[in-house]
């Protein structure tokens, strides 16, 4: 690095550790210093430009030029706690991705009560839409409790939440061209048409699961019924908390005899073909 004689080098505004009388002996602990302090001038400078950047209100209001369009700006709005945030559109968007995919990012929602099949329907489903070489991920209600939604309850409040995240997550995989399996019990229709209002027309594919409430009992298949006769479990649904049924879904199963959760599943991937979900 040049420097004018007499001069100490700088290197990111910092003194080189290299010029003599900066750093006498070059010891792992000088060279840490050296390094941690040269950082922080660095980020330092970079946050001033930043807050230069982004201040819209004052750039708007000290002079006539801005780092944000006015275009952009308009898309500065509160979305819930968050304030001024942009969209920022992006070169490859959700045509690319399908075209790539050969297939339709959607959301296939299903719904029904604890017992009555979803998980079971929702592996068939994406088996069968991967042997077809489409590109499937499942959002279990149960697994997402594990992870995402692992601090909420399942009181009426917390179990809207954990509907609303399900939701924009699915949301996500379907922009990216990904068809999103979501099998969750979902209870209450206000909840379940939030996640619909999300996503385009068409791309939001209700699956209800019409089995009887005494069909889904008698199955029990994690004994969460036999707990919650018992008592001990409170708020659970169809025994001590509602479930709504959709009044008009756009595909509804019914329990019928001799009718394998695979059947089910190509009634689901008929409805996706018809639909024109299955290519680009």
């Amino acid at each position: 690095m040049a420097t004018k004689q007499g001069t100490v080098p700088m290197i990111f505004g910092f003194p080189s550790p290299s010029k003599e009388g900066i750093f006498r002996s070059t010891t792992p602990a000088n060279l840490k210093f050296w390094l941690a302090n040269a950082f922080l001038n660095l980020t330092s400078r970079r946050d001033e430009a930043s807050v230069k950047c982004l201040s819209p209100i004052k750039a708007k209001e000290e002079s006539s030029t801005s780092c944000f369009s006015d275009k952009n700006r308009n898309l500065m709005e509160g979305t819930g706690k968050s304030t001024n945030v942009i969209w920022h559109k992006f070169s490859v968007e959700k045509l690319d991705r399908q075209e790539l995919l050969q297939q339709k990012g959607c959301v296939i929602w299903i719904t029904g009560l604890s017992g009555s099949g979803k998980s079971t329907l929702a592996c068939a489903l994406s088996r069968g839409l991967h042997v077809r070489g489409k590109l499937t991920y499942i959002l279990d209600g149960d697994n997402v409790r594990h992870g995402l939604n692992r601090n909420l309850s399942f009181q009426a409040e917390d179990r809207a939440e954990n509907i609303r995240r399900i939701g924009e997550v699915a949301k996500l995989f379907a922009d990216a061209g990904v068809i999103c399996i979501v099998s969750v019990i979902s209870p209450y229709r206000k909840d379940r048409d939030g996640c619909r209002a999300l996503l385009p027309d068409g791309d939001f594919i209700e699956v209800f699961m019409n089995i009887p409430l005494e069909v889904c009992e008698e199955r029990d298949p994690k004994g969460l019924y036999k707990l919650a006769r018992a008592g001990k479990i409170r708020g659970f649904t169809g025994i001590d908390d509602p479930y709504e049924p959709p009044p008009k879904s756009e595909i509804t199963l019914e329990h019928k005899e001799n009718v394998s959760p695979d059947d089910h599943a190509a009634e689901v991937i008929a409805y996706l073909e018809k639909k024109g979900k299955l290519q680009a």
